[in-house]
């Protein structure tokens, strides 16, 4: 339905996530892939979706040479656990401390999506709460083992074995807590 209607934009995915590839794939939106190296790094006071907002339009800003139909597609994802974020593990040993953290308690998966042509930007977001069960030190070490989370906020993937065992119920969009919530992203470019 959105292939129509995109004919005329040149659609640039500023991300490298399989994820996000996915969605794009099953939307029918005919695009590329260019990833701009930006240090993710946030003013300390931001909270919340603020953070998500800010590195979307941080990761858009390294996109400087639009052409006139250009559209660059950027995102970012945090999980917001008492009032703190939490990225992309760097190593088994944060993967560790994030998911014992998250264990047993619900939390917020933020997403913002900016969507940055030569005329316009337009940053959204979406939250959904996650709801964890208490998890075991096994079973948070044979998730880790078994799927490398370092790729994803809050060092798990919904999608994954973790999700299937751990997860007791969400409110709001499984997608936004896969990195995507698309059925914003469908209704911004619905309305371009």
């Amino acid at each position: 339905m959105l292939s129509k209607k995109l004919s005329r934009y040149n659609i640039i995915l500023g991300s490298a996530s399989p994820r996000r590839q996915l969605f794009f794939n099953e939307l029918h939106i005919n695009f590329t892939i260019q990833v701009k190296e930006v240090d993710e790094v946030y003013p300390a006071e931001l909270q919340g979706s603020e953070i998500t907002d800010y590195l979307a339009n941080l990761k858009s800003k390294a996109f400087t040479n639009l052409k006139e139909n250009d559209l660059v597609i950027t995102s970012d994802t945090i999980v917001w656990l008492e009032n703190k974020a939490l990225e992309k593990p760097n190593n088994e040993a944060e993967a560790f401390t994030m998911l014992k953290k998250i264990s047993g308690k619900n939390h917020e998966v933020i997403t913002s999506i900016s969507l940055k042509s030569v005329h316009f930007q337009k940053i959204i977001n979406d939250t959904t709460q996650v709801f964890f069960k208490e998890l075991s030190e096994e079973e948070i070490n044979y998730y880790i083992k078994n799927y490398q989370p370092f790729d994803k906020a809050g060092g798990y993937g919904i999608q994954e074995w973790i999700g299937f065992i751990a997860i007791e119920k969400i409110e709001g969009s499984y997608f936004n807590v896969m990195g995507l919530p698309v059925h914003k992203l469908y209704k911004e470019l619905q309305n371009l």
